[in-house]
């Protein structure tokens, strides 16, 4: 056991932890396609309008809750009130359940960055190539496990040695590939077509009104609302914990605000890539492709298109988005982590392969899903999915609005808002946001996160 609760470092530690773990793959594929979808500058308008108040709210709660009772979420809940202490072990599945998952979408990505860092770029646009590597019975597993002993690695050594450390190399790496790489997008034309990128970006920014009725505003909103909640990396467990580990003088108004912008611009900076690029070789059919078939598949056979450089490019962007998976992941198993070293008053060390250990199993059925265990089944929101599936509409869809729904009502309505915005203004700092905050907790977020709640029953599939 440890005798003192780790700690980042100071501010900038603390804050590009929590911004690594909010960057993540939602934001490189997910808010692209949903921005190209739902009408372009008019879904960026929503999502920032969104993240300003919901996403802002829901973080400074777990945030102070994590600061406040320097616990993880599995007893940070029963020490607000007793009565809510159920919602710990609730809270500190979903990272459990998520992390192994995830690792196995991690295996994808280091898999296709090493295929285009060793110049074979190519082979990734052979047909079936990604259907092929998923469904065999090896390749996958191994992949997964490379991923996974990375991020092992880094939690094993500790918050500040290891999350810590990482974070400030990995974040402003990330940052730097990014912008070089959109930079780069925006200077795209293919000869065939005459399409250019600018024409791409004109469909990010500018909001398209066509055919907008109100249930398409109503599609947009929820969309914005879910991909906002999902890429802060709320209900997880993890800001509860990341909010234990920094110190008490750490002004938490401005560090929330820029993990905000990390995220916001990240995600903005990542449908500067994929929208202008996929819109200038393959047209507007390009951009109808969703999660895997996006990164996995459209986008390698654009890097083909452009020649030599593409298998340069096709390297640098695989190589931004493993460092937003690792930044996640890592932050994913440091949750769990946290959560054993709690409850069960044990050592890093232990509680470190513990979770590997768990992970390993649920990670092996989520990879043998796609050939030896394979099955289709239909979820309650009307889509069909295998293991990797079920597991992610069961902890997205359902388990992280439940917490975040009750976390609202926990602070909201039983301790009151008072609880954290004493927290937030420990040193003496403004809250300026501190009505906006009282009105979000108390009615419109439990109310936002209710309306997700519903959707994921297929509610509103019809809009």
């Amino acid at each position: 056991m440890e005798k003192q609760r780790s700690s980042f470092t100071g501010k900038i530690g603390f804050v590009l932890a929590a911004a690594g773990s909010a960057v993540g793959l939602g934001n490189l594929w997910r808010f692209p396609y949903l921005a190209a979808k739902d009408g372009g500058g008019l879904f960026l308008l929503v999502y920032i309008i969104l993240a300003l108040t919901f996403g802002f709210t829901l973080m400074t709660t777990e945030i102070a809750i994590g600061r406040r009772t320097r616990h993880s979420c599995i007893k940070s809940y029963g020490d607000v009130n007793k009565k809510f202490g159920f919602l710990g072990p609730i809270a500190s599945i979903i990272p459990i359940l998520i992390f192994p998952y995830y690792c196995v979408i991690g295996g994808w990505v280091t898999k296709y960055m090493a295929t285009y860092i060793i110049g074979k770029g190519t082979e990734a646009v052979a047909d079936g190539y990604f259907t092929g590597f998923i469904t065999s019975f090896q390749s996958p597993i191994i992949w997964f496990l490379v991923f996974m002993g990375i991020s092992a690695i880094i939690v094993f050594c500790g918050v500040e040695k290891g999350i810590e450390k990482l974070s400030k190399v990995l974040m402003p790496a990330l940052c730097v590939i990014i912008v070089a790489i959109a930079i780069f997008s925006l200077t795209l034309k293919d000869d065939a077509s005459g399409r250019t990128a600018m024409d791409g970006l004109k469909i990010y920014l500018i909001p398209n009104f066509d055919g907008m009725t109100f249930g398409k505003i109503c599609r947009i909103v929820l969309d914005a609302m879910t991909q906002m909640f999902y890429s802060m990396s709320l209900a997880m467990g993890i800001m509860i914990t990341y909010g234990s580990y920094s110190k008490r003088d750490t002004d938490l108004v401005s560090s929330v605000n820029q993990i905000e912008i990390f995220d916001t611009a990240i995600a903005i900076l990542a449908g500067l890539i994929i929208i202008p690029t996929v819109f200038t070789f393959q047209g507007a059919e390009g951009l109808e492709s969703a999660g895997p078939g996006l990164l996995f598949i459209s986008l390698p056979q654009i890097f083909v298109k452009m020649g030599v450089i593409g298998n340069v490019v096709g390297a640098l962007f695989f190589v931004l988005v493993l460092f937003a998976a690792l930044t996640s992941s890592i932050s994913l198993m440091e949750a769990n982590v946290s959560v054993i070293m709690d409850n069960f008053k044990i050592e890093r060390k232990v509680a470190s392969v513990i979770s590997v250990v768990i992970a390993l199993l649920i990670g092996l059925a989520v990879c043998l899903g796609y050939n030896i265990w394979y099955f289709d089944y239909k979820l309650p929101n009307g889509s069909v999915g295998q293991i990797l599936d079920i597991l992610d509409y069961f902890t997205n869809n359902l388990l992280m609005p439940i917490v975040a729904l009750l976390t609202c009502v926990l602070i909201g309505w039983v301790v009151g808002p008072k609880y954290v915005t004493d927290e937030v203004k420990l040193n003496g700092e403004k809250f300026g946001r501190e009505g906006i905050y009282k009105v979000m907790v108390k009615w419109v977020a439990p109310i936002l996160l209710a309306l997700i709640l519903v959707s994921s029953f297929g509610v509103f599939n019809n809009l």
